[in-house]
């Protein structure tokens, strides 16, 4: 059962439907053997039974491997293409030379790129005894990028490293699993790139991504890299008769996951309607540092022309604008952007799965999916707090009152003092955190924003003030752990006061002391036009008071 949240609750009869979806995952393949310099020897001496090791008999390896793997693409003509280090245009590549036939399995392209990858490196030392010993700095050598067509899982890459132990990565995409198992089942499916939009059966859609986190898809993940790894890949320098004489099979990690929650809108006017508006709203208040827009060259439709109940794979890309909300803590990134017509997706991307701390075996897929899930949950929350704000007037005056936090008092958060503005700003930069944060990651944070003017912020005080939030019930601890998070009625209250004061007080106050000369614009906003009302007023207000000439 999927875990509901606070934004799309909110945005109610708006919906049309909602869907999550482990998008990309990266596994690694190793060969424990392989690893360390004893299993690595043993590992030879059951292949090549008398035959020492020595560096050229394994550079002959990697040699042999890629005049293999070049003679196998020019007598099947499948294109082998070589890139540069660095280059990211490979997966845009292989998809355009993807086959067009539908019932086609197998490999369609190879690349080749260097990478660095574990490289043993072996001599005699003058004793005549074997030295076996790794790279200090993985050297870059030469992989090889297989894309694959597989009937359940489509377009699958395997990288595989040209040197014993032949290090692995296979990169798989979880919509094209779905959108499989939706052919096979006869589910209502339309898709738009890597995205299922309207006309789909959003909640078969869920029911069979879920499937996908559970034993039965995790089988089939494990039953996909077996299937291609050694028939497709590491067959060009161990046929089958040497794997299993040398007992040579990989044992699969996690390395990236990817896991969104999509929610398709009515219509693409409302979508940009909330989208914009929570992004002005909340970017700066999450310390969002930089918004990418790429404008697109058509219109969202104003309602839904797609038929429903049809079973398809649309090809046409559609490029609307598209702005992108991204926060980074660490290797963990949460994600926001409008994607298709009418969906708004929220993605969180984990480039080393050590962040989550469960492991990081095959099997341990689960645990981390339910994680993700939980951070996409608590993201919603975060932005749904910060977005609807609001202020208790009755409370409002007791913040500044001192308060007890445990057994000991301690002051008020008095929003009026510089320290306490730059912690509340720093404290809502760090909510959506999806960990936490601790009092060294506050002080750091406040350095950050506030620059030179909180230099000597140390640790120790942003430990106080979190006492002090504390005291108030607008931050809680984590249990069992230093780490702090703020509770949605904190954000909302501190949300709500920085808006009041930076939204507010400040451009109303500055444009009554400072009125613009000359002709008002033709064009001006809903919000400027609030802002000239309430400075005409304020400033008659201040004049009848006697407080301003």
């Amino acid at each position: 059962m999927r875990t509901s949240d606070d934004f799309s609750s909110y945005l109610g009869d708006g919906l049309q439907g909602t869907y999550d979806c482990v998008d990309r995952i990266s596994l690694r393949g190793y060969f424990p053997m392989g690893q360390a310099s004893g299993g690595f020897i043993m590992w030879w001496n059951r292949l090549y039974p008398g035959l020492p090791i020595t560096e050229k008999r394994l550079r002959s390896m990697a040699g042999d491997f890629a005049r293999r793997v070049r003679t196998f693409a020019r007598r099947k003509e499948i294109p082998f293409l070589s890139f540069a280090v660095g280059d990211k245009t490979k997966h845009a590549q292989a998809d355009a030379l993807r086959p067009a036939d539908p019932n086609f399995q197998g490999v369609f392209a190879i690349f080749a790129s260097k990478a660095p990858a574990l490289v043993w490196k072996a001599w005699k030392n003058k004793k005549g005894k074997l030295v076996l010993r790794r790279s200090r700095n993985w050297p870059l050598v030469y992989h090889y990028h297989f894309h694959i067509v597989d009937r359940q899982w489509g377009h699958i890459t395997i990288r595989i490293s040209g040197h014993p132990p032949f290090g692995l990565q296979i990169s798989l995409n979880g919509h094209e699993w779905v959108e499989r198992k939706a052919r096979a089942q006869g589910v209502p499916l339309v898709k738009q790139g890597n995205c299922f939009v309207g006309g789909s059966d959003f909640p078969q859609v869920n029911q069979l991504a879920q499937t996908l986190e559970g034993p039965k898809g995790l089988a089939q993940l494990a039953e996909v890299c077996e299937r291609w790894v050694y028939s497709a890949c590491l067959c060009f320098v161990l046929d089958g008769e040497a794997q299993r004489r040398s007992g040579f099979r990989y044992q699969y990690s996690c390395y990236q996951v990817e896991y969104s929650r999509n929610l398709l809108f009515k219509s693409g006017r409302l979508l940009d309607e909330v989208y914009q508006g929570l992004i002005e709203r909340t970017w700066r208040q999450l310390d969002v540092p930089r918004l990418k827009t790429i404008f697109g060259r058509k219109k969202r439709p104003h309602q839904n022309r797609i038929g429903g109940g049809r079973l398809e794979r649309i090809v046409e890309r559609f490029d609307y604008d598209l702005t992108v909300f991204k926060v980074h803590f660490g290797k963990l990134t949460l994600k926001m952007y409008d994607k298709s017509d009418r969906v708004l997706r929220v993605e969180v991307i984990v480039n080393n799965i050590s962040e989550l701390r469960v492991g990081k075996r095959l099997e341990k897929l689960p645990g981390m999916v339910e994680q993700l899930e939980g951070m996409v949950v608590r993201f919603l929350g975060v932005v749904q707090a910060a977005h609807l704000s609001f202020l208790d007037g009755e409370r409002l005056d007791q913040l500044a009152i001192p308060s007890r936090c445990g057994n000991h008092r301690v002051a008020g958060v008095d929003l009026n003092k510089a320290r306490m503005r730059a912690v509340a700003e720093a404290l809502l930069a760090l909510a959506a955190a999806p960990r936490g944060f601790t009092a060294r990651d506050l002080a750091q944070r406040v350095h950050e924003q506030a620059g030179r003017t909180m230099s000597g912020y140390s640790p120790r005080k942003a430990a106080y003030d979190l006492r002090k939030l504390r005291g108030k019930s607008l931050v809680a601890p984590i249990p069992k752990t230093r780490r702090y998070r703020p509770q949605k009625p904190g954000i909302r209250k501190l949300a709500g006061l920085l808006v009041i004061r930076e939204k507010v007080i400040h451009p109303v106050l500055a444009g009554v002391c400072r009125p613009k000369a000359g002709r008002p614009p033709k064009l001006a906003s809903r919000l400027d036009m609030h802002y000239q009302n309430l400075q005409r007023e304020m400033l008659a207000t201040l004049q009848f008071l006697k407080l301003a000439a």
